[in-house]
């Protein structure tokens, strides 16, 4: 198994020249920009269904496989095709848009506000279970599932190494490396 370090390593150079681009980054972006919260400049992707049903998606996301080290662009790759699919099928965009609403009334009705400005995450967890047994909770689980964890990109933060077939096989390549398992 592949040992990530914990630790960053800063050298000198690397410092110098990361304040140098970043000097230059905030003499070219414009101060609105970088105000612009990342959830809020992640959901503006959202056409068809729309910015706010964007936020909410990507809370949404979030709450159901909460992994605090993955950024919100991970997320945000896994629930982009659901605006694709709406645009394509007007039944997909009902289920979004119903079930959306459906969250967001179960939100106010609970907490007196809408489901992606709830900051207290056990409350928010009461409304999913509130939603649960919904089409829509229910497609979003599900696709989460493949859409999140078979990305590429997340593989290191789980300390997944991928698929081994193409290599020769798990028994070659670190079958009795793992060290989260007690042994005998």
């Amino acid at each position: 198994m592949r040992l990530v370090e914990k630790t960053a390593r800063v050298t000198r150079r690397g410092f110098l020249k990361g304040t140098g681009l970043a000097s230059i980054g905030v003499t070219v972006i414009p101060a609105t920009a970088l105000m612009t919260a990342p959830a809020e400049v992640y959901a503006q992707a959202f056409k068809t269904l729309g910015p706010e049903a964007g936020k909410d998606l990507l809370r949404l996301a979030r709450d159901i496989f909460p992994h605090d080290r993955l950024a919100d662009k991970y997320y945000l790759h896994a629930i982009e095709p659901y605006d694709a699919a709406a645009a394509k099928d007007a039944k997909t965009r009902k289920l979004f848009v119903d079930g959306l609403k459906l969250l967001n009334t179960t939100a106010q009705k609970m907490h007196k506000q809408p489901y992606a400005r709830i900051t207290d995450e056990a409350k928010r967890v009461q409304v999913l279970v509130a939603i649960e047994d919904s089409p829509f909770f229910q497609k979003v689980k599900g696709d989460l599932v493949t859409g999140l964890y078979d990305n590429k990109a997340v593989y290191p933060f789980f300390g997944y190494e991928g698929s081994s077939w193409e290599k020769g096989g798990y028994i070659n390549r670190g079958f009795n490396d793992i060290d989260w398992v007690q042994g005998d």
